[in-house]
């Protein structure tokens, strides 16, 4: 689980809106589950679904395929 302060801190160039955005839409896709605790203050933590994690070798292998892709163009 992450909370939104460490997904924003893992990706510094993202703004604040775009970040809520993006979890919003993974979120309404069912990419993400947004867990709320009910503490003061209000803490939300984000993970990755059933369903998302079937996206999983699909990102692993369009990561090969950047990292050959790169060794191929800087040869």
């Amino acid at each position: 689980c992450n909370r939104f302060s460490m997904l924003k801190k893992a990706i510094p160039d993202i703004s604040k809106q775009m970040l809520v955005n993006q979890l919003r839409e993974m979120e309404d896709d069912r990419i993400l589950e947004r867990i709320i605790y009910a503490e003061i203050p209000p803490r939300v933590e984000y993970k990755i679904s059933a369903y998302g994690e079937t996206l999983l070798p699909i990102i692993d292998n369009m990561s090969e395929w950047g990292v050959k892709d790169l060794e191929i163009v800087n040869g």
